[in-house]
């Protein structure tokens, strides 16, 4: 017998066995992936944000069939209404949970924030929080290097070069949290949006004491503490000399806001405040 077609027997023979050996171990080792799986991935948006806290939705999908839950599971992008049709899917409930919005808080505009020196490193929030204060010599305030706006994928921020702070689109907001992932001063947060998206919060993280503060920001909290005597429902509390409001006890009285004497608090989508009749009756008189 020819040589040749001894060696191609003989592979073939080996090829044979291989086969067989890689087959078994298949059948073996295979791992049969739940179809809910695929339906509930399929379901999600695809926009792989991470806002879930999972490293893309296929993850985000596979945790929920494993876990027979949607107990600390929400997608920012699909909603309440992406919750109800994955929990459909399952055969569980569905609990809605507030909508939310990323909210700035830092007012150190550049008129109230006047530049003391010209930042010229990397234009990058990340890397000029290692180098320096800030322009306006707030160590906790806005860099304005637009950190923020690259890391959206929603369209939903934007620079504004007459403030020299980031502004926040609501309607495109799908509150991700990639945003307050990339700022490196901690000074973007998830709020829920509230009733008729009105809001209240205190527009200032910086911790130096009053005078300081003050200095570097003429809308600074100074940690005075007249909000928290003027909340009636405990919603203010002051850590480390600067006030922070509880959104979940807040109940948009606005009285705080009036109490603040720098203005570090914030006001959102309320109307105008009615003038009170001596005002408007001083008015007349003039």
């Amino acid at each position: 017998m020819s040589p040749i077609i001894i060696a191609i027997i003989v592979l073939g023979a080996s090829a044979l066995v291989f086969a067989a050996i890689i087959f078994g171990v298949e059948k073996q080792f295979k791992v049969i992936e739940d179809p809910r799986i695929d339906e509930v991935a399929e379901a999600l948006p695809g926009a792989n944000c991470g806002g879930c806290g999972f490293a893309g939705c296929r993850a985000f999908a596979e945790t929920i069939v494993k876990n027979e839950s949607l107990e600390g599971m929400f997608c920012p992008v699909g909603g309440n209404d992406l919750t109800a049709e994955i929990a459909a899917v399952m055969g569980l409930e569905a609990e809605e949970k507030a909508p939310q919005v990323a909210v700035l808080r830092c007012n150190g505009s550049k008129k109230h924030t006047p530049e003391k020196f010209i930042y010229e490193g990397a234009q990058s929030c990340a890397f000029a929080n290692n180098l320096s204060a800030g322009p306006g010599g707030c160590p906790n305030g806005c860099l304005g290097l637009g950190d923020c706006v690259e890391s959206c994928e929603f369209n939903a921020m934007y620079m504004d070069e007459e403030t020299g702070l980031p502004v926040i689109i609501e309607d495109n907001c799908v509150s991700c949290g990639a945003c307050v992932k990339a700022c490196p001063r901690n000074i973007i947060e998830l709020r829920n949006k509230g009733k008729k998206s009105r809001r209240i919060f205190v527009s200032c993280v910086n911790t130096e004491k009053g005078a300081i503060a003050k200095k570097n920001c003429e809308v600074a909290c100074i940690g005075c503490g007249k909000c928290v005597k003027a909340c009636a429902y405990d919603a203010i509390v002051l850590e480390n000399k600067v006030a922070y409001i509880d959104f979940e006890k807040c109940r948009l009285c606005r009285k705080c806001v009036t109490e603040c004497p720098t203005g570090a608090i914030i006001e959102l989508n309320f109307p105008p405040r009615k003038v009170k009749e001596e005002e408007s009756s001083n008015e007349t008189n003039v």
